[in-house]
């Protein structure tokens, strides 16, 4: 049973699990715009829930723009959810600022809010992270259409610290070849430091959206998105969607937060008909991929989120794979 709203869009998604339900949040906004690519400077945050990533109730706008001048004034966008040791939930989320009503040109940074119920949300004023220029592209470098710092994932690493990987673009390299995966740490979950970013730029990638690290048959895996139009450099050419990248078998030797992310190898598990995935184990212990309908270079733009798709990583090729193409062994 496809997540779809009669009267919005639905898109990109982030999913935290309670151990009694799974609580699913979406960006949508209304199909009243006309044109889908409006959704964008309209975006809100919506909450539905399920016990089987299936059937699914939803409870609505939980999370909106802020006041005029906020760094979230315009829309808010992509995140993901984190319970801390206090014992309260904290949705990193993505504050966008379109600097003008007729143009494209946004300045995105990474706000914060808390709920203990996963139901009810309250901002934290002000964003705790933003692109460093130091390592990574700003707007003033005016090689790209907007300053990109957003689609915050966040999880603890073996070392006990926060670690959250966000889509940015290095501050070198052709310019439309710079997407890279940023980086920053936290003890707390409250301050923030920004570091050099875990990827290297000229990996055919204007930029690696909605990052995500996780665990599947044993191989530590990154997920990330590109569309077709801004796959650049070596990719040029070819059609987009979701990719994944190897990063070795879990648990042995570091946990994704020490080593650069060959970018250069990931490889595409499904086209750009669908994006925005991410990975959830099932309670069965299956690992299953949930996505937008995109519709691709081609197709209508879907506006819904999928079922959830059984996926495993094929060893023989190297590659995360939809379950019914896996030869994993």
């Amino acid at each position: 049973m496809t997540f779809a709203l009669a009267t919005h869009w639905v898109w990109d998604l982030w999913l935290a699990d309670d151990g009694e339900r799974y609580h699913l949040y979406y960006l949508h906004a209304p199909r009243s715009l006309g044109d889908e690519q409006l959704r964008h400077r309209h975006a809100r945050i919506g909450h539905a829930t399920s016990t089987d990533l299936t059937h699914w109730s939803d409870h609505g706008e939980v999370l909106g723009p802020g006041e005029p001048g906020a760094f979230d004034a315009s829309a808010t966008w992509t995140g993901s959810v984190v319970r801390g040791d206090d014992g309260l939930w904290r949705m990193f989320y993505t504050g966008s600022r379109f600097l003008t009503a007729d143009a494209g040109t946004n300045i995105e940074t990474i706000g914060v809010a808390t709920s203990t119920d996963l139901h009810h949300w309250v901002k934290a004023p002000g964003p705790v992270a933003a692109a460093d220029p130091r390592w990574y592209e700003t707007l003033a470098d005016g090689t790209w259409r907007e300053e990109a710092w957003r689609d915050p994932w966040v999880q603890r690493g073996a070392d006990g610290r926060w670690h959250m990987l966000v889509t940015a673009r290095a501050r070198t390299g052709d310019g439309a070849d710079r997407g890279v995966v940023g980086h920053a740490v936290s003890d707390d979950l409250e301050q923030w430091e920004v570091l050099p970013p875990l990827s290297e730029p000229g990996g055919g990638f204007a930029h690696l959206e909605v990052p995500q690290l996780i665990d599947v048959d044993g191989e530590r895996i990154l997920l990330l998105s590109c569309s077709t139009s801004d796959l650049t450099g070596a990719r040029a050419g070819e059609v987009g969607g979701i990719y994944s990248v190897g990063l070795g078998p879990s648990g042995a030797g570091p946990d994704g937060f020490d080593e650069p992310y060959p970018i250069a190898d990931a490889v595409r598990l499904v086209d750009d008909s669908l994006y925005a995935g991410r990975i959830i184990q099932d309670r069965a212990g299956q690992a299953v991929l949930l996505a937008f309908a995109n519709g691709g270079a081609h197709g209508a733009f879907g506006g819904a989120i999928t079922d959830p798709i059984p996926v495993a990583w094929n060893r023989r090729i190297g590659a995360l794979r939809l379950i019914d193409e896996s030869s994993a062994a």
